[in-house]
């Protein structure tokens, strides 16, 4: 995936069936779905893959075992169907885990466990594994750093883990094995119309700042918390479809959950569930579920929200986490569909809306990364009948995903305290796309969210051998360096 290459082609005037406007797992999903049905597809994301929301999760393919608690059957049922064929589909990127529920009250071992006997029905076929209630010696097993005083035992079950930026770059690569022609770092200005009917964009390279126009017979409004922006450029008076929803995440050293299982707990102070994870040789506690009034760029876990994940880890955790153990702390914005007045985020569908505009602009909103592929197949198809393209069946149940080659043993670690190497910088910048020291330590290495400072001591060594690769001089270098370091100052956990 060449971006000078890409470039070049949206330049040359084709019109393209679809046009995507964001490369975040909903925008990335519809252009391998398009693409390999064999459409014409160009996609358009203003900042990096994943750049928003797409990279910021909780690491889970999963059907929503709090979902099933509120009695959305449909929801839980696709995400599942998902999860299995993402399993199969990806098996480099997705995996199966344990999770366990501690069981402290008396009722707790047969509520979870018959509720999840149904989360194992609603699987069918592309069941994991199934569910089983665990004695008070197996759960310590499973869970060697579990607080032990009042525990009964506790209910396994299985869901599936992944890394959400690299799916999305994986799938960035697919749909460009497929023709897409995708541009990361490409900012849409405004619409192009005829006869009314949005016909195209005109966007800004922000890497070299020029401008291109890219005509399409659809475009495609996949910008996640952003969508309402893009409706009210269609139309000014265009009522709001989004409420955002912040999710804040704690990554602590690996020896707070040593074991191979994952913990869930079902219920908190705010009536979330909560999770501490296996990731990466880290563990990964979160998540909130806060009520923010706008989008931004580079959202914020909130000291509260810090206080709040470590509050409930010092609970379940018998060796507890201090603030000191923090090692990076990163939110992500979640674009739901909105409900009535006065509705709780947490209490808001995890499900999918499209709508279409007065110009033909299809947008779509809200979802999870689990059901990224059934979303896609639904828009593709609305798109095509909308706009009169042949109808082609979708082929995505059963397409595999790019896979990448490992990087060979011998090159130059980044930081003895991350599992990354000076190669994959170069690969990232030469196959990936990869344009700026961010994208590298955030997203085509995890190296942001798995410790911040030893990320920021990576960042000159980064953007020197990105200069190498695409040309830059030292300048670029001293700016690169210092507009990491400043973010990555923005992942320790809070003072205070």
């Amino acid at each position: 995936m060449n971006r000078v290459y890409s470039l070049e082609n949206l330049r040359a005037g084709e019109v393209f069936d679809l046009l995507i406007i964001g490369g975040g797992a909903t925008g990335l999903g519809v252009a391998v779905d398009a693409a390999a049905r064999g459409y014409t597809v160009a996609l358009l994301e203003r900042g990096d893959f994943a750049g928003g929301t797409s990279s910021r999760s909780t690491k889970l393919v999963h059907g929503g075992v709090r979902y099933l608690r509120q009695g959305d059957i449909k929801l839980v049922r696709t995400a599942l169907r998902e999860r299995g064929l993402l399993v199969r589909n990806a098996p480099h990127l997705v995996r199966d885990l344990d999770f366990v529920i501690p069981a402290y009250g008396l009722t707790d071992l047969p509520f979870y466990g018959l509720g999840l006997k149904l989360y194992d029905a609603l699987a069918g076929p592309l069941s994991l594994g199934p569910s089983r209630i665990l004695s008070r010696t197996e759960t310590l097993e499973h869970l060697l750093n579990i607080e032990p005083a009042g525990l009964r035992g506790g209910v396994l079950y299985h869901d599936a883990q992944f890394d959400d930026a690299r799916l999305a770059v994986t799938l960035a690569l697919t749909a460009n094995d497929h023709g897409a022609v995708l541009l990361n770092h490409a900012e849409v200005l405004e619409f192009t119309r005829e006869n009314g009917r949005i016909n195209g964009v005109l966007a800004r390279d922000r890497i070299t700042g020029g401008d291109l126009s890219v005509r399409a017979r659809c475009v495609i409004n996949a910008t996640g918390v952003y969508v309402d922006a893009l409706r009210t450029l269609e139309a000014p008076a265009a009522a709001p479809l989004v409420s955002v929803s912040q999710g804040a995440h704690l990554v602590l050293p690996r020896s707070f959950l040593p074991g191979a299982s994952a913990l869930m707990v079902p219920k908190t102070g705010d009536g979330r569930v909560l999770f501490a994870i296996p990731w990466r040789d880290r563990v990964l506690v979160g998540t909130t579920d806060t009520a923010r009034p706008a989008p931004e760029a580079e959202p914020r876990a909130l000291a509260w929200e810090c206080a709040f994940l470590l509050d409930h880890a010092r609970r379940y955790l018998a060796e507890a986490p201090s603030a000191g153990d923090v090692l990076s702390v990163f939110a992500g914005q979640r674009p739901l569909v909105r409900g009535k007045p006065g509705t709780e985020t947490k209490s808001l569908s995890r499900d999918h809306a499209i709508s279409i505009g007065p110009g033909g602009l299809l947008t779509v909103t809200g979802g999870k990364w689990t059901t990224y592929r059934a979303m896609a197949e639904e828009i593709v198809d609305l798109a095509a009948q909308v706009t009169g393209l042949p109808p082609k069946p979708c082929p995505t149940a059963d397409l595999p995903l790019r896979a990448s080659i490992p990087i060979r043993p011998g090159s130059e670690p980044l930081h003895r305290r991350l599992p990354y190497f000076e190669a994959e910088v170069r690969r990232a910048a030469r196959e990936e796309a990869a344009q700026t020291v961010e994208d590298v330590l955030s997203r085509r290495t995890r190296c942001l969210l798995l410790d911040a400072q030893a990320a920021s001591a990576c960042a000159p060594r980064v953007a020197a051998i990105l200069a190498e690769e695409l040309g830059q001089n030292e300048a670029w270098i001293a700016a690169q360096t210092a507009a990491f370091q400043t973010l990555a100052a923005g992942y320790l956990i809070p003072a205070g």
